[in-house]
């Protein structure tokens, strides 16, 4: 029987590595999918990868596991520029994934996940990060191979979060994310597409030219959320305008404070 531990890098499943290592779970590898914008771009967080690459992994090493980072071998822009081949936009790329219909989701990091299950020999049990108060979701693993350590030592998301933090296993995504992700998601709040602009200015670029290049001629989906209609040069519009309304206060109150000293 071998012990798998399917790790993102949130605070449910680094939670559940470290339960497996405080009581003596039998674990065999910790497997984490990332998913790939494009061939040489990660599509995860920037500061989620380096989480998993420099600091999560190489403790999880020193404690005695095997860890292994999974790709599908398809990328977010390979799904972007598939052609449709049914439908009403037959013939035209598919352009942004709509929000809840997520292609990269499955074709890009859960594929990667099944490939490496489908590998293993003999029988395995997977461990999957699902809070004791997750009812719903903890449902749907009874009568599987899968398990929550985190519902067998009881464990809340909040008392998985503490846990983490104890071991200085947080995540740094959650200062700016209440969930982990893809940095092109068309779920994204405006907290985080705010850090992306920021602090990840060439991220920013490539979705705004992605999107400058579609059209509803030549793409299913032409703006960056599908759903809504939203397009990431109006987020990019309205983070300009809150711009430029902080720089005026700034200058309004560095006026007033320099009047009054006068």
């Amino acid at each position: 029987m071998k012990y798998i531990a399917s790790f993102s890098g949130g605070k449910d499943s680094t939670a559940t590595v470290i339960l497996a290592h405080e009581h003596k779970e039998p674990l065999d590898i910790i497997v984490f999918s990332e998913v790939m914008f494009d061939e040489n771009t990660s599509g995860e967080l920037p500061e989620q990868i380096d989480f998993v690459k420099n600091i999560a992994f190489p403790l999880f090493e020193k404690w005695g596991y095997k860890t292994r980072i999974l790709h599908s071998g398809k990328s977010y822009m390979d799904t972007f520029n598939h052609i449709v081949t049914r439908g009403k936009t037959k013939g035209k790329r598919k352009g942004f994934v709509m929000s809840g219909h997520c292609d990269v989701q499955r074709d890009c990091k859960l594929k990667a996940i099944s490939d490496f299950l489908k590998q293993i020999d003999g029988d395995f049990i997977q461990y999957i990060g699902i809070a004791k108060d997750e009812q719903r979701r903890l449902e749907r693993l009874r009568g599987t191979n899968k398990i929550s350590l985190l519902e067998k030592y009881g464990y809340t998301e909040e008392m998985a979060f503490n846990l983490c933090r104890q071991y200085g296993l947080l995540s740094p995504t959650y200062e700016f994310s209440k969930r982990g992700g893809c940095w092109f998601c068309p779920n994204a709040r405006k907290k985080e597409l705010r850090h992306i602009r920021d602090n990840h200015k060439d991220l920013w670029r490539k979705l705004l030219d992605l999107e400058k290049g579609s059209s509803k001629d030549n793409m299913a989906g032409y703006i960056w959320n599908t759903l809504e209609k939203k397009s990431i040069q109006s987020v990019e519009e309205q983070f300009r305008q809150e711009d430029a309304q902080i720089t005026i206060f700034d200058y309004l109150k560095t006026a007033n404070k320099k009047e009054s000293e006068d």
